[in-house]
């Protein structure tokens, strides 16, 4: 059974790093999330894409929808204020360690998040002039401090750099002396114990070979392999995959197949991020369910030990009880000969006889098997306690009660065993309920950790444009703002589309895809209420506004002499169509893809035909963060319970994008 890997090495960082860096280049951190104490999620865009940091453990993108928490933690809350915005501008491995340095570009100026995946781990901001904004962990250590506001350090290098070593510097490996050759390269590399045994598989050389006793050839051929490694993972040729033992499960995720699993099953991937999500995403179900199981078996375990003292303390109730009204019931059979010998001892010891004296008597007595002294057994005289054997049972007698009284005293013990017994059963009956109960959450809990995560969807190509589909199934696309207008009508504009513009300066231009069609009466109004409602007229709180629309050929930059448009503006030549009075509404709606709730919005008669799941909005003053979560509310009410916890998980981002210039009212 091998060991499941739980962190990523300096290998796979290697490996990672330039696929990262070539794929988050550019793009922009719209959001940062704190998943759970050591985990952050960054949301970036364009491209659209999620990246996990899981502090001494993972760095890699994910396309899996996470659970976030509605209030940040103050180191979320902290970045937040630092890195919205920023620029990604490089992702890089610090030497060969296990760090990735994330590059960023801010309005305070490039700073750097760096992500420790070693050890308890670190995720750090480090200002422009080298110095710790912000840490997840502050840490007084031997070699370095990680407090606010002091120089950032490195930690010391674990051992040598792979990648600056020469073959001459690697033969002083055999300095380490009578340390095993797979050991020293750990130790002097600091590459893990894996790639050890990879490069010494590769090299055919035994693992265990002292490295004093290394021959040239064999020093020869482990750099030989190590170099090829090295030079295979830094020229990209990689060939991602998980490890899959021969119990079918997932033992390790790695950049390139190794002949260390040569003999198991590999499932390959297009990319190392894609199969590192995938595999620390199915790592971390397991360690949930573990995690989840290990709690509740902790509280069975407890529950358990209370059952088996219950069932101690009921069956010693029930001795009790049987005992008691056994000597009760031999009391009342042989009553007569326990009263003689009761009142026979009471009487001598009135004579003055003293109590040796009395106990010889009838120790003698009993001897000859005379009634009734056969029924003595002893007496304590200290006490005032006889003790007789009745029918194979030894009990104590009291001298100062009579027999009644004695048989009456065992009776009512008998009563409180009887009493206590059955607040024990009930207990007992309460306990094995709760222990039921206890296995029944296990069983619910574990599946509900065990579920998959769902997968992120991914955006299609018009959902950075404001968009809509129209009631007859028309795709209809708008700018958000001038990069996007001049985006929009350059590239997204073919000539037998059709182009709209509200009559109002600041209005987005929107181009229903007609894809050659006919049009239809009922797409044309819509397109024109969705122009007039993404327009300043919704700004500035209009009730109606006119719009016209264009062919695409009566639109282009071609300004006045000596005049120049502005990004996102463009010139209309030619005759306009006129909607006139066109209303300013907007529908938000939920409609089901995939089995996952998913947010659309647009004109309300366009959003009634997709779902019946939406709210309509005016022009208002409520800002859209508050607006955003009264329409949560709504649709929440509005569906079904089987998605309603489903729609309470949808992101407020994806409502706002919805709502026009960031306000409203509902309608």
């Amino acid at each position: 059974m091998n060991a499941l890997k739980e962190e990523m090495t300096s290998f796979d960082i290697a490996a990672l790093t330039p696929e990262l860096n070539q794929t988050i280049k550019g793009t922009r951190i719209d959001n940062i999330y704190q998943i759970n104490p050591t985990t952050l999620l960054l949301k970036l865009r364009q491209p659209s894409a999620q990246l996990i940091i899981e502090a001494g453990k993972r760095l890699h993108l994910t396309s899996y929808t996470l659970e976030k928490p509605e209030k940040p933690p103050a180191f979320c809350m902290a970045l937040r204020k630092y890195l919205r915005n920023a620029e990604v501008k490089e992702v890089r491995q610090h030497e060969f360690e296990r760090i990735i340095v994330i590059k960023l570009s801010a309005r305070e100026g490039e700073s750097q998040l760096i992500s420790e995946l070693f050890g308890e781990g670190n995720i750090l901001l480090v200002s422009p002039e080298n110095k710790i904004l912000h840490a997840l962990a502050y840490r007084r250590m031997r070699d370095r401090n990680i407090l606010r506001g002091e120089v950032f350090q490195y930690p010391p290098s674990s051992g040598r750099n792979p990648l600056h070593l020469s073959r001459q510097g690697f033969s002083e490996i055999k300095n380490l002396g009578k340390l095993e050759i797979v050991r020293a390269l750990t130790k002097f590399l600091s590459i893990g114990g894996l790639y050890s045994e990879e490069i010494l598989l590769r090299a055919h050389v035994e693992k265990n070979i002292p490295c004093e006793a290394l021959t040239e050839p064999e020093t020869g051929r482990i750099f030989e392999q190590l170099q090829q490694l090295l030079s295979t993972i830094a020229n990209g040729k990689v060939k991602p995959c998980i490890v899959i033992n021969e119990q079918g499960e997932w033992v390790d995720v790695t950049s390139i197949p190794l002949e260390k699993y040569a003999q198991f099953k590999h499932k390959a991937y297009s990319s190392f991020n894609e199969a590192l999500d995938e595999y620390y995403t199915e790592m971390t179900l397991k360690e949930k369910v573990v995690e989840v199981s290990k709690e509740v078996k902790q509280e069975l375990a407890r529950q358990q030990r209370v059952l088996e003292s219950q069932q101690k303390a009921l069956e010693d109730s029930r001795n009790k009880v049987e005992q008691n009204r056994k000597i009760g019931d031999a009391i009342y059979a042989h009553f007569n000969d326990l009263q003689f010998l009761l009142e026979r001892i009471m009487n001598e010891k009135r004579e003055g006889k003293p109590w040796n004296q009395i106990v010889a008597n009838i120790e003698k007595e009993n001897a000859a098997r005379l009634t009734p002294a056969i029924h003595f057994h002893s007496l304590e005289p200290q006490r005032l306690i006889l003790n007789v054997t009745v029918d194979d049972l030894t009990f104590p007698l009291s001298l100062h009660r009579s027999i009644q009284a004695n048989a009456a005293n065992y009776y009512e013990k008998a009563k409180k065993a009887q009493n206590k017994l059955e607040g024990v059963e009930k207990a007992l009956q309460e306990t094995q309920t709760k222990i039921e109960g206890l296995q029944q959450k296990e069983m619910k809990q574990v599946r509900k950790v065990a579920k998959p995560l769902p997968k992120r969807r991914e955006k299609l190509w018009y959902e950075k444009f404001r968009w809509f589909h129209s009631s007859d199934g028309f795709l209809v696309i708008g700018g958000r703002d001038a990069t996007t207008n001049e985006i929009l009508i350059k590239k997204y504009t073919a000539p037998h589309d059709i182009v709209f513009h509200a009559d109002i300066m600041g209005a987005p231009f929107v181009v229903i895809k007609t894809e050659g069609k006919p049009l239809i009466e009922k797409t044309i109004t819509e397109s024109a209420q969705f122009a007039a409602s993404y327009s300043r007229a919704w700004r500035e709180m209009m009730g109606t506004v006119n719009v016209y629309w264009v062919s695409p050929q009566q639109v282009n930059k071609s300004a006045p002499p000596g005049q120049s448009l502005r990004k996102g503006s463009f010139m209309i030549h030619g005759r306009k169509n006129y909607v006139r009075n066109v209303p300013l509404q907007v529908a938000i709606g939920v409609r089901m893809e995939e089995e996952r709730p998913s947010i659309v919005g647009g004109p309300p008669d366009a959003i009634a035909k997709q779902t019946k799941i939406y709210v309509q909005m005016i022009p208002g003053k409520q800002k859209s963060s508050e607006l955003a979560k009264q329409i949560r509310q709504l649709l929440v009410k509005k569906a079904s319970k089987r998605i309603q916890k489903q729609i309470l998980e949808i992101p407020l981002g994806e409502i706002q994008q919805f709502i026009p210039l960031g306000k409203g009212q509902i309608r």
